[in-house]
């Protein structure tokens, strides 16, 4: 059986990595373990350079927390002003003892409302609980999630993401 650290309690980012490893590794087993690690950034990333500068973190200081494991992932979102419009996306690290893979989840243009909150110091998860007067959305559906209605919820948005990352380990004579 093969250990997973997953660099937050997040549920919605320990199940997105579980549904990642099962549909990449069918035929293997995994223990998913999710640990609160600190990112060493701002808690609102406002660059793609920054947030995977997150990921890359929480990866090497979940390694460092949990030596004990065959993968750390780091999972870290993140926005990027653009003129006047905002992108949102995450960064996905993943190390083993020999490799690692990332991969970017898909980016989307934030409403102007949630963009003046953000400008304003707010994370962005605090923006969508304001807006849509939600709580903890984050944990549940987050901004693609509500913005997309739930055709692409938090969970399914980090998977295809964490399977992309998952490139190399599923193709190491390539790599």
């Amino acid at each position: 059986m093969k250990k997973i650290i997953i660099a937050s309690r997040n549920p919605i980012k320990i199940n997105a990595t579980r549904l990642a490893f099962e549909q990449t590794f069918p035929d293997k087993v995994f223990q998913f373990e999710g640990v609160s690690i600190s990112s060493d950034i701002s808690d609102q990333p406002m660059s793609s350079n920054e947030t995977l500068k997150g990921a890359v973190n929480r990866s090497n200081n979940a390694k460092l927390e949990c030596m004990n494991a065959d993968y750390w992932i780091g999972i870290e979102g993140g926005v990027e002003k653009k003129g006047k419009e905002m992108q949102v996306f995450a960064w996905i690290y993943i190390q083993s003892k020999e490799m690692v893979g990332k991969a970017r989840t898909a980016t989307f243009d934030l409403p102007k409302k949630i963009i003046e909150l953000i400008d304003s110091g707010m994370e962005l998860g605090d923006a969508d609980d304001v807006i849509f007067n939600r709580k903890n959305s984050k944990q549940k559906n987050g901004a693609v999630g509500i913005l997309t209605k739930d055709l692409i919820d938090r969970e399914k948005y980090y998977t295809h993401a964490i399977i992309m990352a998952l490139i190399p380990f599923n193709n190491m004579d390539l790599y």
